[in-house]
């Protein structure tokens, strides 16, 4: 289906739902004087600029996604104490920008100051549910975190780069000190993680310190990241034997005993976890779902609004599915269909190091054709390089099948697009193109990469974002290759449609597990049910809805919302569309919630509209 198409089905099943209000501070409606407006203006971009310097300071983590080496040696303070110290603070930021009248300044910088503003109202609001945030997850939790940071994030480029490694290692033993309180803070308030997600952060944590230098063996992952780095620096025999020793001792007397401690606490943890896969079980737990919609989505939509959504978009696409099967002449039906496609050897590579390095070859093939296709779409295009990688073995067991990584700001570590190939039957052949595609380009890659570029926005703006708005663009990218006549291969095809409809059953899911009371089990089989998907991909979705309540509904509603302005500007335009300039106005502006969307594409629409 073309997407002028799909905006019209889309137009139907959801013109009251995705009718999106802004969540906060209305826009600017008075213009200043041009002189008193550019000084205002500049005085408060100098405020944005104080403020993320501020945020920052306290952030040692951040500074390292970006690039900025002036905390190396340092941790992000994760204890209960600099909550208290972050609400004050937030509060003191916004206190300054409202001092600000938002009338005084220029239509970009009034638009920075009220995302601003915004943002901070949030965070001061979600001070309230800080302790249901679980520290610890198969998803997100710093077990896991915190290697994938040294590893992915911490370059050593010099012996003074591997010395600040050194101290985060001997750091990790107090990080993890503080992730034990806040587990326990969070436990008296009567919020415990799932039973079914502590097993995956015990694996995880005992995968971190199995190997040298704990046990025979080759080296743990900390080791042999640590000896891979300092073994490309030019320096003497001698003192990488140093470095070595020294990473080798932290490892022993900071790393395993904190590790140890952690699983310990896990392990108590176990004794009074819930099977219950809802947030419907904790305190206030639907005042907390529905405070995960509103900000993952950035709309007013109500937990039965997208259950029924979502309902709606599974039976469309499965009739669209349908019409595919008979295009290559399965007799049977759609699920009989979608078994065959679970099972026939002919959709996945081989489970061996050669399968893998088959994927891998064949999505960057695929990439590598998206790049030079890129002019027939966008205007803007990405500077910053874009890379495949395979999900390291420590984590690959239980993270999810894809995600991306965004580049550092210094142009110093690209952006990589991480395919999850533990098991090669849950990333079947069909589904490859439209994985590259939401993952690398035109997907995450294009959008972040741009957004990070934008130097003429404030830092902020650059380096935070919306889930509605990224994982919708995303969700867009997987269907706008088709439109370039893309996706020849019919199963390929029927792999975008499976795509889009395991995003379609993620808003029935999660509404029905946080609001509907749906059980692991239940949820695990509607998936199975409803998508062509293997098994495994079911259970590693609903134990992530079970973490991460509200994230997964972002992807379609988001979705949704820009096909609906995309043509809502086709209609308005006419001869006068032109879609590289409305995918300009969608990208150059950075990641905006939706209701800021509609807006600048109103905009647009106003500004082109024939005389």
């Amino acid at each position: 289906m073309s997407l002028r198409l799909l905006g019209a089905v889309i137009a139907a099943v959801t013109a009251l739902a995705l009718s999106v209000a802004p969540v906060f501070a209305e826009p600017p409606s008075k213009p200043a004087a041009m002189s008193d407006s550019a000084t205002a203006s500049a005085q408060a971009r100098e405020l944005f600029a104080e403020i993320w310097a501020g945020y920052l300071s306290r952030d040692p983590e951040e500074q390292t996604d970006l690039g900025i080496k002036d905390d190396y040696d340092k941790w992000k303070d994760y204890s209960s104490a600099a909550l208290d110290r972050e609400l004050a603070q937030d509060k003191a930021d916004l206190a300054l920008l409202e001092a600000i009248d938002s009338d005084t300044l220029d239509a970009a910088t009034a638009l920075s100051h009220r995302l601003y503003s915004d943002r901070l109202r949030a965070e001061i609001d979600d001070y309230r549910w800080r302790y249901y945030k679980y520290p610890v997850d198969q998803m997100r939790g710093k077990q896991s975190e915190i290697p994938a940071f040294l590893i992915n994030k911490h370059r050593i480029d010099s012996s003074e780069d591997a010395a600040a490694y050194i101290a985060r290692l001997n750091g990790i033993s107090g990080l993890i000190d503080q992730v034990i309180e806040r587990l326990e803070l969070s436990a008296e308030n009567g919020i415990v993680p799932p039973d079914f997600v502590l097993p995956h952060v015990l694996s995880d944590a005992r995968n971190l310190i199995s190997g040298a230098p704990f046990d025979g063996g080759e080296p743990s992952p900390l080791l042999a990241d640590f000896s891979d780095k300092i073994g490309a620096l030019e320096i003497s025999a001698a003192e990488r034997s140093r470095l070595l020793r020294e990473a080798e001792t932290a490892l022993l007397e900071s790393v395993q005993p904190a590790y140890r401690r952690l699983i310990a606490e896990v392990e108590k943890l176990q004794k009074s976890a819930s099977h219950d896969a809802g947030v419907w079980r904790l305190p206030d737990g639907d005042a907390y779902y529905a405070n995960r919609l509103r900000y993952f989505t950035t709309t007013d939509l109500s937990a039965e609004q997208i259950h029924a959504l979502g309902l709606a978009e599974v039976k469309r696409i499965h009739g669209e599915m349908r019409a595919i099967k008979d295009k290559v002449g399965f007799e049977g039906s759609l699920n009989e269909f979608m078994q065959h496609l679970r099972e026939a050897d002919q959709f996945y590579y081989p489970d061996t190091d050669e399968g893998r390095a088959q994927y891998l070859a064949k999505a960057n093939a695929v990439l590598d054709d998206m790049r030079e296709r890129l002019p027939e779409l966008f205007l803007t295009l990405p500077k910053a390089p874009l890379v495949v990688k395979a999900v390291e073995p420590f984590r690959e067991k239980s993270t999810g099948k894809a995600f991306y990584t965004a580049p550092a700001a210094d142009g110093s570590r690209p952006g990589i697009y991480y395919a999850n190939l533990y098991d090669m039957r849950a990333m079947p052949t069909y589904q490859l193109e439209a994985l590259a595609y939401h993952e690398g380009l035109p997907g995450h890659h294009m959008q972040i990469a741009i957004k990070q570029e934008l130097e003429e926005l404030p830092d902020f703006r650059r380096f935070q974002g919306y889930t509605a708005y990224s994982e919708g663009w995303g969700l867009y990218s997987e269907a706008l290759p088709k439109e370039i006549g893309l996706y020849q291969d019919p199963y390929s095809d029927f792999g975008r449609l499976a795509m889009e409809l395991w995003r379609a059953v993620r808003l029935v899911v999660d509404t029905g597990m946080h609001a509907k009371r749906w059980s692991r089990e239940q949820s695990i089989e509607f998936y199975v049910a409803n998508t062509p998907n293997a098994r495994s991909d079911a259970v590693k979705m609903v134990e992530r809805h079970a973490v991460m309540p509200g994230q997964a509904t972002a992807y379609k509603v988001g979705m949704l919302k820009i096909v609906e302005e995309r043509e809502k500007a086709r209609a308005a335009l006419g001869d006068r569309f032109d879609l590289r300039a409305f995918h300009d106005v969608v990208l150059r502006n950075g990641a905006v919630p939706l209701y800021v969307l509609e807006e600048q594409v109103d905009a647009y629409i106003a500004a082109n509209r024939a005389p």
